[in-house]
């Protein structure tokens, strides 16, 4: 398991700076609405992106990028990610990491080495329904320590939420808020059929705008401070 794919650059994942975007195949969730299915459900058909390359690309770009965006898959199945992220802080880049937050041991480190300047957790839907996101049993007190680590670490977190007919209601937002109270943010994005990883799932009707204002009214019950992203 290695890089499977690197990116130019992109002004969507730090806000204001640019950042080059950095992939990992594998994932211990198989969610149905996921966008990067082949990183998913066959890495090992991706070829490696070779490392030494990658960070001699890195180093040409430290004059106009500011950073790295690592993300899958699931980045922190990556058995070599702390020393991954070192060597790229070591170029003076910032690093944000995006994670489902399953694998709390690996954050807790990775937030103990200082390796990382924003992290984007994805709270698919309520904990208690995270058995429907795989095909083998979720541990989702593991999600919870998760969000408990972050909420008391200075680190900067973006908690996020895509709205999936049917995977999130009124009940779930309710449930994720409880899980997230005392969080200062919280990003509700709306649902994109186009490219999921279960081809049913692509004749979807998102909700309406209106339908996801209902949502960022019960989250703010939450959190104080509730985006709707893609509407």
């Amino acid at each position: 398991m290695g890089v499977k794919g690197f990116q130019g650059t992109s002004l969507l994942d730090f806000p204001g700076r640019i950042a080059s975007l950095v992939f990992f195949g594998g994932c211990n969730l198989s969610c149905p609405f996921c966008h990067n299915p082949d990183l998913v459900q066959a890495p090992d058909r991706l070829p490696d992106y070779p490392l030494e390359p990658l960070f001699e690309e890195l180093e040409q770009r430290r004059s106009f990028i500011d950073g790295v965006v690592i993300s899958g898959g699931e980045p922190t199945l990556y058995p070599d990610l702390i020393p991954f992220m070192r060597r790229i802080k070591q170029l003076g880049l910032m690093v944000k990491l995006d994670t489902n937050g399953l694998l709390p041991d690996i954050l807790a480190e990775v937030l103990r080495q200082d390796l990382v300047d924003l992290v984007a957790l994805d709270l698919k839907t309520a904990p208690s329904r995270y058995g429907e996101l795989h095909n083998r049993p979720v541990n989702d007190t593991a999600l919870q320590r998760t969000v408990t680590m972050l909420l008391q670490n200075p680190v900067a977190c973006e908690f996020r939420t895509t709205c999936v007919p049917g995977l999130v209601c009124e009940e779930d937002i309710r449930q994720i808020g409880a899980l997230l109270r005392g969080a200062p943010a919280w990003v509700l994005q709306q649902f994109v059929p186009h490219y999921c990883m279960d081809v049913a799932l692509r004749d979807l009707e998102p909700y309406p705008v209106s339908r996801l204002e209902t949502f960022a009214d019960l989250a703010r019950e939450f959190v104080p401070e509730v985006v709707l992203r893609g509407v």
